[in-house]
């Protein structure tokens, strides 16, 4: 199935900044969807002024006519007449009589669709810009309830407002946080003061357990609110302009037990407010949810710090161990042991950084050849580091054992390949999206009779990467001299 953005490039006729209102259309109009009972699809012209459809929405709240999405088709030709008749007038357009599809019998409507200028105007493209059709089943000829006239016009009125370009608000929240309000979790319709009209059954459910008794129809909800958070020390501050309707935001209502998730859809006629929608749902488990959440990522990090600390203390006790050690081999390996622990420690260091578990391997081996650089100096030389490609991100299982292997193969090429003699350690990182490849290369005396030694270190380099990394790893010495190292592991 195409995206909307594929479908309009592919098939409509439109710039930046209508593909720009559509998208943000769309985000929002499900909540449309659910007040009116019906489908709802985006319809634009195309080169040739005939339209297609991009986008449709099924209601939460009834029976969907559409068991299968019609993004990328043209319409019906019932359907076609009613869309570019309402199209050339700019006005909202009903079909005279019910329209059949697949056997349902269905009301069908066609809203002009407009948009403001630029998000800093309050002018309104004259003409419209798309179609938005209605389509609502009329099989089940039942009286409707109080809920249902009341959500219908509450539909309208949002229609009425995409004809004029003023709904959907470029200030809407749309955003990723969980818990924002649905149309069936509790909806409430404020009038211009702010006080309650109608409340549906789950609304007033929600803030008769928020703290506030008794019926809200006739009340202002923003005093009813007051009374409920008054003992509160912290309370959002754009919670007034909510609960009065007079902002298109989002905001949480807090009490002892329960936090409820609030938004507000300021209803305008031309350009001006005449009341509001304040939709609500209770996301006491949620919030409950993302503390905990919260809690954890700051312990996580906590102990990748504390364990950062320690590995930095093994460290400083090796090196001590290391300077008061009397033999040059035990210095030796006090000092390789030493470098083993500072790279898993500089591991520990990024990850308490961060929120995640995935490390910018970029920084660590910064701090790697930093290392390589050190142990230049106490050799009596200098080394140029050289790196090209990026490592990414790498999750932390993946991350230690490599940058252990790679701290190994780099002061390796310091200590033995440039042993009393300056040169170049270059580093070059392909990365790839399932696959990870290094190549470590100096410009110094290269391998002795062309064999890698056998040694602890490169047994431990062997047991990361091939063991721990699934990897694989040749070491050679090229026809110019020096030594080359190749690492390939899968990610």
């Amino acid at each position: 199935m195409s995206t909307l953005s594929e479908l309009i490039k592919k098939h409509g006729q439109t710039n930046a900044p209508d593909l720009e209102w559509f998208h943000i259309l769309v985000a929002d109009w499900q909540i449309v969807a659910d007040m009116l009972f019906a489908d709802l699809v985006l319809w634009v012209p195309n080169q040739s002024g005939d339209f297609i459809a991009v986008s449709h929405a099924r209601p939460s709240s009834a029976a969907t006519i559409f068991y299968r999405d019609i993004s990328g088709e043209p319409p019906t030709k019932p359907w076609e007449g009613l869309i570019r008749e309402a199209f050339n007038s700019g006005n909202i357009s009903n079909l005279k009589g019910p329209d059949s599809f697949e056997g349902i019998h269905v009301r069908l409507s066609a809203v002009p669709v407009r948009r403001p200028v630029s998000v800093k105007s309050q002018e309104i493209t004259e003409k419209p810009i798309a179609i938005v059709t209605v389509h609502n089943n009329v099989t089940e000829g039942r009286e409707p309830s109080k809920l249902q006239i009341n959500y219908r016009e509450c539909g309208t009125a949002l229609l009425e407002m995409i004809r004029d370009g003023s709904y959907p608000d470029f200030s809407n929240p749309t955003g990723p946080r969980r818990g924002a309000p649905r149309v069936n979790d509790g909806l409430m319709r404020l009038d211009l003061e702010g006080d309650v009209q109608f409340a549906s059954p789950n609304a007033l459910s929600a803030f008769n357990r928020l703290g506030i008794p008794g019926e809200l129809v006739g009340r202002s909800l923003s005093e009813a609110v007051t009374t409920a958070v008054k003992t509160k020390l912290r309370v959002d501050e754009s919670l007034s302009l909510v609960v009065t309707g007079r902002a298109p935001w989002r905001s949480d209502i807090e009490s002892k037990n329960l936090t409820l998730s609030v938004r507000a859809i300021p209803l305008r006629r031309n350009s001006e407010r005449y009341g509001a929608i304040v939709l609500c749902r209770d996301v006491t488990e949620l919030r409950r949810q993302e503390r905990e959440l919260i809690t954890k990522d700051a312990t996580i990090r906590e102990i990748h710090h504390r364990v950062k600390n320690n590995l930095q203390t093994v460290a400083s006790l090796l090196r001590i161990q290391s300077r008061r050690s009397q033999s040059d081999e035990a210095k030796d390996s006090l000092e390789q042991a030493m470098r083993r622990v500072s790279a898993i420690a500089l591991v520990h260091d990024t990850l308490s950084s961060g929120l995640t578990q995935d490390v910018n391997f970029d920084e660590v081996f910064d701090r790697v050849m930093m290392l390589a650089s050190e142990v230049a100096s106490v050799h009596g030389t200098s080394v140029r580091n050289l790196l090209d490609g990026k490592f990414g991100m790498l999750k932390s299982e993946v991350a230690t054992p490599l940058a252990v292997a790679l701290t190994e193969i780099v002061t390796n090429a310091v200590e033995h390949g440039l042993a009393e003699r300056s040169g170049v350690v270059h580093v070059n990182a392909e990365r790839k999206p399932r696959r990870l490849g290094i190549t470590i290369s100096d410009n110094g005396k290269g391998l002795v009779d062309g064999k890698v030694g056998a040694g602890l270190g490169t047994q431990i380099i062997r047991t990361l990467i091939e063991g721990e990394l699934r990897g694989s790893i040749r070491w050679f010495s090229p026809t110019e001299g020096g030594t080359r190292v190749v690492i390939e592991i899968p990610l």
